[in-house]
């Protein structure tokens, strides 16, 4: 029974908590009176049995309990008691297809445009995601107390500003839909390549981000959420050739490719056709599109890159930004030779918005090494080097500068 229960947790506590934040309209007392409920549940379903509906009982458990806390705690504050039989004398809706709905709300609201987007994604980390304030932190590099302030200020200006707890009307859709995407879409990055410590990825973040992904298109379904489901799953469908047995990173060109996905890429590849078919479709299919082009392609060396720069191009048009021109750098080198690629990133490194970026600077060291310039790669894999915190990148590095030091040592 006990193992039930925590599987029921780890799968559907979300849900119910999303629900409870309805009923309750606290994020602090809903998580409270979920924990409630379960810690009910793990009293009284091993003698009574679990019930016909156990997702609803804990809601409906949870609801009252947090009525009960409240009219207790009414002796201190006496509108408590006013809250509580406003609560308590609600319609009180449970059917599947609401509490569904109840998980896009929820991530409608932490992704409000009145929240900073650091709030906006620790909020969704911590309240859709159920990771622990200590788990965002160190996924972003940040103090424990630094990640549950935001986080605290965030549930504060929601509740001060009676941000409501909605999905937002058609006309609002398009503007609120892009900071969703968003955030789902940082989610998923995070996962992909986490900004630090010694795991490449964390496949958790990546799941997670897909299970919300596919959650809005089920509710909605816009071109450019297509587009960004295609792209997590064309990009999650690598992950077992991203890295060796010791967790040290593989470059694209150099992965098993039988270790890809099938599945995951045919699902991706359809998804992204569909979006593109819509006149409504946007970065994320863009995106989306070249991943597909990769996924596709039976070798590194076969790949379209006439293709990806082209889509590159349009994608600048559509959402310029010195990481997208330095991943189309990196393509118009591929096409069209090392010489012109780092010529484009040596215009964008001489901008300044891309001087803390480590990539770049990799990107660069690898055109240079192709080219001979060991000098220079040399220099640029050291400066990528010093700005990355990712155990498996700097070995990787480090491995680039161990290399450059045989071949000219030769």
């Amino acid at each position: 029974m006990t193992a039930f229960i925590e599987d029921l947790y780890q799968n559907q506590s979300r849900q119910i908590l999303a629900t409870l934040i309805r009923l309750l309209g606290d994020f602090d007392l809903a998580e409270e009176a979920m924990q409630d409920a379960f810690a009910l549940a793990m009293q009284k379903w091993p003698e009574q049995g679990v019930p016909d509906n156990p997702r609803a009982w804990l809601i409906s458990t949870g609801r009252f309990r947090a009525i009960d806390q409240l009219r207790k705690q009414a002796r201190f504050a006496h509108n408590l008691d006013t809250v509580a039989d406003e609560i308590a004398a609600e319609e009180v809706d449970l059917d599947e297809a609401e509490i569904e709905d109840d998980q896009l709300r929820l991530i409608f609201t932490c992704c409000h445009p009145a929240l900073a987007v650091e709030a906006q994604l620790a909020l969704t980390l911590r309240e859709v995601c159920g990771m622990s304030t200590e788990e965002v932190a160190r996924a972003f590099l940040l103090k424990p107390a630094t990640v549950a302030q935001r986080i605290v200020r965030a549930k504060n200006k929601i509740r001060a500003a009676r941000i409501p707890y909605e999905v937002p009307a058609p006309a609002q859709q398009a503007e609120r839909l892009q900071v969703v995407l968003h955030v789902i879409y940082l989610v998923f990055n995070e996962g992909y390549s986490a900004s630090s410590g010694e795991r490449l990825t964390r496949n958790d973040l990546c799941d997670e981000a897909i299970r919300l992904a596919r959650l809005l298109l089920k509710l909605l379904a816009d071109a450019e959420v297509r587009g960004l489901l295609a792209l997590l799953l064309l990009q999650d469908s690598r992950k077992l050739a991203r890295s060796d047995d010791q967790g040290d990173l593989i470059l694209l060109q150099d992965q098993d490719r039988s270790l890809w996905d099938q599945k995951q890429i045919r699902e991706g590849c359809e998804i992204v056709m569909t979006a593109l078919s819509s006149p409504q479709f946007g970065p994320f299919t863009l995106q989306a599109a070249i991943a597909a082009v990769h996924a596709e392609a039976p070798s590194f060396e076969q790949t379209d890159w006439a293709q990806i720069v082209g889509l590159y191009n349009a994608l600048m048009q559509q959402a310029p930004s010195p990481v997208v021109a330095l991943n189309q750098a990196v393509a118009v080198a591929m096409y069209q030779g090392a010489e012109v690629g780092l010529a484009r990133i040596d215009r964008l490194l001489a901008q300044g918005e891309l001087q803390d970026y480590h990539l770049a600077y990799a990107a660069r060291a690898d055109l240079c090494r192709r080219l001979n310039r060991i000098d220079e790669a040399r220099s640029a894999y050291q400066h990528a080097l010093s700005l990355t915190q990712q155990g498996p990148e700097q070995r990787f590095l480090q491995r680039r500068l161990s290399e450059l030091a045989s071949s000219f040592d030769q």
